[in-house]
């Protein structure tokens, strides 16, 4: 792939094209922030977010659709209940391997959080530095659950078909794709905590205090499971999305955690 910053570019990942963006230098010229989107999310969703991480923090940033997101290629309905892990094992290597990547950090926002936690924790990647993990999940929660069943309801009576339609060319696959796996019965149990046991990288995770998708029950899961080091930051006022309601605070962490890396890296570096 050819890194462009002035108009759209598409990976073939399996078959299926994958709609993707890039800001700032080119993998072999900085460090690279790859971002991996929500359940309904897509890399025009990200907004001007990517843009204002480039020019902060000097770091090439990329993020891509994944398939059945934006305007990727859709993909086959029922979603497997593991779809995450798959994504992260089967797909986010080829996505990395695609535009180039060197070494960088992975910065996901609820499912992508989950996606990267679970890519760091099962794949040995010199090239990953760090997680930046914005309204993580590693398990299901009553009240995210109920959170998930009301957005059904509004998908299917109210007008989120319509916002969704503005942003992803089937927003039917879009919804089911990841509504349904989130209420099967089956999915009550999904857990992926024994990742976090694995991770060897700093960590900065980031949760709106108002959260309705998931409790800072996420947040003590990686305190008491991470052996790597921890920054996180709980924000007031802040629902599921904290560089979307509280940007400039989640930015300004951002670039405080980068620059920590960076210092650790130079010190390693002159031993």
């Amino acid at each position: 792939m050819k890194w462009q910053t002035d108009e759209p570019v598409q990976i073939v990942i399996e078959g299926c094209a994958l709609e993707a963006y890039c800001w700032g230098p080119a993998p072999g010229d900085a460090p690279t922030l790859v971002l991996l989107h929500e359940g309904l999310g897509s890399a025009q969703l990200w907004k001007d977010f990517p843009g204002q991480l480039a020019q902060q923090t000097g770091y090439g940033v990329f993020a891509y659709s994944r398939a059945g997101y934006g305007k990727s290629d859709p993909v086959p309905l029922p979603r497997p209940l593991d779809y995450m892990t798959r994504e992260a094992v089967d797909i986010l290597p080829k996505v990395l391997d695609a535009i180039g990547f060197e070494r960088g950090v992975l910065l996901g926002h609820s499912d992508g959080a989950s996606i990267a936690a679970i890519y760091a924790g099962s794949i040995e990647d010199m090239r990953i530095r760090g997680l930046c993990l914005l309204s993580p999940h590693f398990f299901t929660e009553p009240e995210g659950l109920a959170a998930i069943a009301e957005a059904k309801i509004a998908f299917e009576a109210g007008d989120l078909h319509s916002r969704l339609a503005r942003h992803h060319n089937d927003p039917g696959n879009t919804f089911r794709g990841w509504n349904d796996a989130w209420l099967d019965p089956g999915f009550k149990d999904w857990n992926i905590e024994e990742v976090i046991s694995y991770l060897r990288v700093p960590v900065l995770a980031i949760q709106g205090r108002e959260d309705q998708y998931g409790t800072l029950a996420q947040i003590e899961a990686l305190k008491n499971g991470l052996y790597s080091p921890l920054d996180f930051e709980v924000f007031d006022h802040c629902q599921h999305s904290p560089h979307i309601e509280q940007r400039q605070k989640t930015v300004n962490a951002i670039v405080e955690y980068l620059g920590r890396l960076d210092r650790i890296e130079a010190i390693v570096g002159v031993i």
